[in-house]
């Protein structure tokens, strides 16, 4: 097998292509560098990724790809990727996100391509009110970026059941942490990287909002070790010839298990030796769901895969890859 990594060089990505080589699985990465590092593909543990700099939405450099290679799967992750910039910008990712994709399903439905794993998002689910969310809960995304994972989600088993591929679309939850320091998170978009940052520059994290009801007044959410994230494609990706013609798979990639996000900043305290100055709470954010924690049943059930990582490490681990980019960080 040959697989086709979109957005490969990301912090996912890089992840994916890390997990998926160290199996001995081939991997081409198909990647803009818009949002990536491309050192992160070197001294992989195993077949070596190519890497093709260039976007999903170039069907020239797709078809051409697909042919020089040999590709016989893809694993979709290349996205626009941040909840206010879809607010700011839903055009931008409504093209990037939906017909980007349009344009990789019609190259990989003319190469004969049979394997599709797609980067979903709990996004999709909106504000679930629900102590675990299944995938029977409603969908009901609340920002252009969530609509445009669903809309992804349609797309994908629609042409899988015209064209006869075997899909799998994972929902994953918040993601966090590194399977090695340069591998690492670069963004300052998600929560740990978020108080890392603050607590780095000698400010207090920022807590939005204490008055909700979970017993800690602040938001429950299920994180997800992004080793442990990686893992679970490659084991979709193994699944997908088991599926038979037209086959599809749709689940949550999560813990199961919720920490409260004043937990998070307690812990994130005690791994980097930062107590002070202590988190702050400011105003709720519009939109922010109470509670958001997966149930992984499913996944565990259809690939044999479950989360192996504590929240600890998770948080231990991105410290290290944010003080390798951030020496004074310590």
């Amino acid at each position: 097998m040959t697989w086709l990594i979109t957005g490969g060089a990301g912090y996912i990505g890089a992840h994916v292509a890390r997990t998926m080589a160290e199996a001995g699985e081939r991997a081409v990465v198909l990647d803009d560098l818009s949002a990536a590092v491309p050192e992160r593909l070197e001294g992989m543990p195993g077949p070596q990724p190519v890497l093709v700099r260039g976007s999903v939405l170039d069907r020239e450099l797709l078809d051409r790809t697909f042919a020089e290679h040999g590709i016989t799967g893809v694993v979709h992750l290349a996205a626009r990727k941040q909840v206010g910039e879809s607010v700011e910008q839903p055009l931008r990712y409504y093209r990037e996100n939906v017909h980007g994709l349009t344009v990789l399903l019609e190259a990989v439905v003319a190469a004969g391509v049979r394997r599709f794993v797609f980067s979903s998002s709990a996004a999709v689910y909106g504000t679930p009110d629900v102590d675990l969310v299944t995938e029977e809960t409603p969908c009901v995304p609340m920002n252009p970026y969530g609509e445009t994972k669903l809309t992804g989600e349609w797309l994908v088993r629609a042409a899988g059941r015209a064209a006869g591929l075997s899909t799998a679309c994972l929902r994953y939850f918040n993601v966090a942490g590194a399977a090695e320091p340069r591998l690492a998170d670069t963004g300052v978009f998600n929560i740990v990287p978020m108080f890392f940052d603050a607590l780095t520059r000698g400010e207090a994290p920022l807590i939005f909002g204490d008055d909700y009801p979970t017993p800690d007044g602040t938001c429950v959410r299920d994180y997800i070790h992004v080793q442990d994230l990686a893992e679970a494609h490659l084991a979709a990706a193994r699944r997908l010839p088991e599926a038979g013609s037209g086959g599809d798979l749709t689940v949550n990639i999560g813990t199961g298990r919720g920490l409260s996000v004043r937990e998070m900043a307690d812990l994130v305290a005690e791994v980097t030796g930062k107590r002070e100055p202590a988190a702050r709470v400011a105003p709720r954010r519009p939109g922010d769901p109470a509670r958001v924690v997966a149930s992984a049943q499913l996944a565990e059930k259809e690939l044999g895969w479950a989360a192996r990582h504590s929240v600890r490490g998770m948080i231990t681990s991105a410290w290290e890859g944010w003080c390798l980019r951030h020496p004074g960080a310590r």
